[in-house]
């Protein structure tokens, strides 16, 4: 028998972004999970390639797409959700501790409270149904206070929380985020059955390899993670983490794609002039 579920990735090179698309084969009721826009920083540039070919994916195996979900508030590119819920009709959704990260971030870029942008705030282990499939919303805090994990089946996407086995964990540095929290929050999800598959959101080829790869399971995260292998204990995951977090600089995209992402990528309103503008605080070093 054909399992359910299935799952394509989408890799995207220019940020090391994994975008799912997940479904059930019974009723090819889907889902769509950290969806990508296409942004040039250099130029302002926006498109939605990436995005529709996701979308070319869902069109030719005849599915019809209910959620997309985001795993958080990415700092490393903007999201495509209105692309997808505009073209589809499909909710976004996401962790509802959102409202920590827009609480933390609006005043940053002087940004009004207008309302939530998401269709759907979900708490710790509530479900959305997917056909005769459940997405159980998983809360795993550290890397940002509102990081999601999304259980369908055997099936676990993570987010931010865990990379590969051999280059570790996410930063836990950003506003908002904490490395002990983070360490409980991977517990969490090392403490599932052994061969849960896990999905990663990003990779970023650890030295060695030369091949991209997001697919793991927890036992190969308990025996080899290089941060958080069976045997690491809180403290000392703790000062690994906040060593580390201290040399790394902010990515390249932080600014523009937090004021995007809290608001469910929506983008600014177009001034008088019809052009959509971005904020970049200014501070004195």
């Amino acid at each position: 028998m054909t399992p359910p579920l299935h799952i394509v990735p989408f890799f995207d090179t220019a940020t090391h972004t994994v975008t799912y698309l997940v479904w059930d084969a019974v009723t090819a009721e889907a889902a769509v999970i950290d969806p990508v826009l296409d942004y040039d920083h250099r130029s302002g540039q926006a498109g939605t390639a990436s995005a529709d070919a996701v979308l070319a994916t869902v069109q030719t195996r005849g599915l019809r797409l209910r959620w997309i979900l985001e795993t958080h508030a990415h700092a490393d590119h903007l999201s495509a959700a209105p692309h997808l819920r505009e073209c589809t009709g499909a909710q976004i959704a996401v962790g509802e501790r959102i409202r920590e990260v827009q609480r933390i971030f609006r005043p940053v870029f002087n940004l009004p409270a207008t309302g939530q942008a998401f269709d759907r705030l979900l708490a710790d282990g509530e479900t959305l149904p997917l056909g005769g499939l459940r997405i159980e919303a998983l809360h795993t805090p550290g890397h940002t206070p509102a990081c999601v994990s999304y259980r369908v089946e055997d099936a676990v996407f993570v987010g931010d929380t865990l990379f590969m086995p051999d280059y570790g964990t996410a930063r836990a540095d950003f506003p908002g985020g904490d490395a002990r929290t983070l360490y409980r929050s991977i517990q969490r999800l090392l403490a599932l059955p052994p061969a849960t598959r896990l999905f990663m959101c990003h990779d970023y080829k650890a030295p060695g390899r030369d091949h991209d790869a997001w697919e793991t399971t927890v036992a190969a995260q308990r025996a080899g993670n290089v941060h958080v292998h069976q045997g690491m204990d809180e403290a000392g995951f703790v000062a690994l983490r906040e060593q580390r977090d201290a040399t790394l600089p902010a990515p390249a995209l932080l600014l523009p794609s937090i004021q995007v992402n809290i608001e469910a990528g929506r983008w600014p309103r177009a001034e008088d002039n019809g052009m959509h503008y971005l904020r970049i605080p200014l501070r004195r070093a």
